[in-house]
């Protein structure tokens, strides 16, 4: 799979401190997003409308992302609810164990809370950094399972055995197959990608502000709401 360019990123960084109103509408399907086929199954409650992105720890695209996302998040109406979803594709750039140290995270309760620090131990301290900082080369090895056990330990208090228990269970097994075969099935072309109520996949390259992706966003909920 093609990670999706940094073009956009830089975009939406330089206009941060910009205001985020609406930009014009309608948009336009096949352009700024694609209806998936087959429609996928959402997991926030009954009444809720699901805005999945697909991410990981290890895409530096999704990093520059979070403040984009923190932005939408806080601009989502109140029928709307933020879910993640990593992708595994990459093996290259540690995005398989990110993907189980995520799963397993959010088994035991933490997911949610420890969201952004482990994009800091990533790309801020170096504690799991995928890149080596004298030569800019991926690690090799790459920063292991027990390694993102012993960062959660730190962060949360919960045992280095109990988080690998937890990260090598037959329901984290599960549900990396399960994320493996829902990111196939949603074609998802790079990470960061948004997903509208397992409905609408957004073209992360259309877009080229923050406010085209919180009105894009809102324009497709509203769509979902009134359905």
């Amino acid at each position: 799979m093609k990670r999706v360019t940094s073009t956009l990123f830089t975009s939406l960084l330089c206009v941060w401190a910009l205001s985020t109103q609406a930009a014009a509408s309608p948009w336009i399907e096949g352009k700024n997003y694609v209806v998936l086929d087959p429609l996928q199954h959402t997991s926030v409650p009954a009444g809720k409308i699901e805005v999945m992105e697909v991410f990981n720890y290890g895409c530096v695209f999704c990093n520059k992302f979070q403040p984009v996302i923190e932005e939408l998040r806080q601009h989502l109406p109140a029928n709307a609810q933020m879910v993640y979803m990593p992708a595994g594709f990459l093996p290259t750039e540690d995005f398989p164990m990110f993907q189980r140290a995520f799963f397993a995270a959010q088994s035991l309760g933490v997911a949610e809370r420890t969201h952004q620090a482990m994009f800091d131990a990533v790309w801020e301290t170096g504690e799991l950094g995928i890149l080596d900082s004298t030569t800019g080369r991926l690690k090799s090895p790459a920063p292991s399972l027990e390694d993102a056990a012993r960062c959660y330990e730190r962060l949360t208090g919960i045992k280095r055995e109990a988080f690998l228990a937890a990260a090598k269970s037959p329901g984290v097994d599960a549900k990396v197959r399960a994320a493996d075969d829902q990111i196939k099935a949603m074609r998802i072309p790079g990470t960061p990608c948004l997903i509208v109520n397992g409905k609408y996949r957004i073209v992360m390259d259309s877009l080229s502000s923050v406010g085209d992706v919180i009105d894009l966003v809102n324009f497709l909920v509203s769509k979902e709401t009134a359905h």
